[in-house]
């Protein structure tokens, strides 16, 4: 966990140089997991004060951790973890959560197959010979996790439209 001195002057480091004006800068505190509620409440606060748009809530564990944070701040919350599978997502949604998701395992399993896919092509498999063991048009749009309701979304957006 770095200091909240660094993680706001992180923050800020971010904020000055973003260039375009519709870059969502999110600031991210596992707070919670190492020093208790109270400190990532803390965290936010700081993190809303520099200047960011949302914040990232990591390994968020419990409703009445989201409840918590929701509490002490408006932006827009983004949560990850196996906590999201089982949340309600009314709940999360009233929350101001507006990004969740389960976390590492398919993110780890989506690296290991663009690795392997990468490589073979780097070692001379055409995208032709790759076929067979990629998921077609159909089945990428049926269990994409934004297609499928596994990534939620609800209404997020920057502060400038695109």
């Amino acid at each position: 966990l770095v200091s909240l001195e660094e993680g706001v002057g992180k923050i800020q480091a971010a904020l000055a140089a973003r260039q375009d004006p519709s870059l969502v800068i999110v600031a991210r505190t596992s707070g919670s997991r190492l020093s208790g509620i109270p400190e990532a409440i803390r965290r936010v606060k700081a993190y809303e004060r520099a200047g960011v748009d949302a914040i990232q809530v990591a390994e968020t564990r419990s409703n009445e951790l989201v409840e918590a944070i929701h509490a002490e701040t408006d932006l827009p919350l983004l949560v990850g973890g196996p906590y999201t599978l089982q949340a309600d997502r009314q709940f999360l949604a009233a929350q101001g959560v507006r990004v969740a998701w389960p976390r590492h395992p398919a993110f780890q399993a989506w690296v290991k197959a663009v690795y392997d896919t990468l490589k073979a092509m780097r070692y001379g498999k055409s995208p032709t010979e790759l076929r067979p063991s990629l998921a077609s048009t159909r089945r990428t749009k049926q269990h994409h996790p934004f297609h499928a309701g596994r990534c939620l979304f609800f209404g997020f957006r920057s502060a400038t439209p695109r």
